[in-house]
């Protein structure tokens, strides 16, 4: 027998720990809501093993922020055999929310029916490709089912922290400006390398202006996809001071076609940064753009300029 203050053998009770009061308090977790739209990631480019776990990771890391997300991955090329199309993926997200409504009614239980989109459709882009958009929106309409199309990743802060961190792994830029070490090989001058033509290179020219802060260095956005482009805003760089060049991918690598960064920086000589790749900001971006899209939870706030 035990008393409100402990057993009455005067061993101490383990109570349930207070909610801790106030703006203080950790927030509950969020959960996917019930009989929320599918997250489909539309991965433009050519399908491969190594698209498809980079797609596959950023997916992991998207359910891992929002536990219950239904999540599925797309390709825009896909052959619907090892690699699902975008048009198929859709379908199927709207034909499985017809069968759950049609299973919750034979088993006797209530169930409104579906309204609104099946799916949210997030674009595995970094920056605007009208080229690209354009026919993940055709993939869409095609099949034939309801679903919304969100913009793509950025520009956004978490997009140059993530290019930071693929600088410092390759040796071409500091981890952290407040630590006071030098890196031996790091770039005085960045070249920020997207792909989509003039209104992707103004895009990444915002992310490039919050590297710059990052780094103390300057930043150019250059466009991959027209010749010489690279070229001339590495000679930009050089005729400002700038002696050592890095070319950085403002991309997250499946729309990268082969062989086209290494050319471009063997061109220009630059050292060369890996794309953004399955880097834990894509996936949260992915998760905010979808979550945007329901109105469910805010955007992820950018992390503080170092």
């Amino acid at each position: 027998m035990s008393t409100p203050t402990g057993p009455d053998n005067g061993l101490p009770v383990r109570m349930p720990r207070p909610r801790q009061p106030g703006r203080h308090r950790r927030p509950e977790p969020a959960v996917a809501p019930e009989g929320a739209p599918a997250l489909v990631l539309a991965v433009p480019g050519t399908p491969s093993p190594a698209v498809r776990s980079v797609a596959e990771e950023i997916v992991s890391i998207a359910r891992s922020e929002l536990p219950g997300l239904e999540a599925a991955v797309g390709f825009l090329n896909g052959d619907d055999v090892e690699f699902p199309s975008l048009s198929s993926v859709l379908a199927q997200a709207a034909a499985l929310r017809g069968e759950r409504y049609e299973f919750a009614l034979a088993a006797g239980r209530e169930a409104a029916e579906p309204t609104g989109p099946a799916a949210v459709v997030v674009p595995l882009l970094a920056g605007p490709d009208s080229e690209l958009t354009g026919l993940i929106r055709d993939a869409v309409a095609a099949a034939g089912a309801p679903a919304e199309l969100t913009d793509v990743l950025g520009p956004h802060p978490l997009l140059a922290e993530a290019v930071h961190v693929r600088l410092s792994e390759a040796g071409l830029a500091r981890a952290d400006r407040a630590r006071l070490f030098t890196v031996a090989t790091a770039a005085d001058g960045i070249v920020l390398a997207t792909t989509g033509g003039e209104e992707a290179v103004q895009a990444a020219g915002i992310t490039g202006m919050l590297l710059a802060a990052r780094l103390a260095v300057p930043v150019m956005a250059a466009a991959l996809d027209q010749e010489g482009s690279v070229a001339a805003v590495a000679e930009q760089l050089r005729g400002s001071g700038s002696q050592s060049l890095a070319l950085a991918p403002y991309l997250i690598g499946p729309e990268l076609a082969e062989g086209l960064l290494e050319q471009a920086a063997e061109a220009a000589g630059c050292a060369v940064a890996e794309p953004l790749g399955a880097y834990p900001a894509v996936g949260k971006l992915v998760l905010s753009q979808y979550t945007t899209a329901l109105g469910i939870a805010p955007q992820p706030q950018g992390a503080a300029v170092r």
